[in-house]
């Protein structure tokens, strides 16, 4: 996945983010759609430290091909 492929994903995941938050802040979020939210918190985290990654390689001269989605845990361990 390139970087333009990346951002086009990061875009449909913040995209359904919003509708779901919209729901919620509604109310009425039902439980499978709040399961689907945090899913979605894990999937964004991924695609941004992937993004990251790929930045860094090419910034130091390395294949930003070799970069790699890292495990959820990992990536949910980094502080904002």
């Amino acid at each position: 996945m390139n970087d333009t492929e990346i951002l086009g994903r990061i875009e449909e995941l913040v995209e359904e983010e919003r509708r779901l938050r919209d729901s919620a802040g509604r109310g009425d979020l039902p439980h499978t759609d709040t399961q689907r939210l945090r899913a979605l918190e894990v999937s964004l985290d991924q695609c941004w430290d992937l993004l990251r990654q790929r930045r860094g390689k090419r910034h130091a001269g390395a294949d930003p091909d070799d970069a790699a989605t890292r495990d959820p845990r990992t990536v949910e361990r980094y502080e904002q």
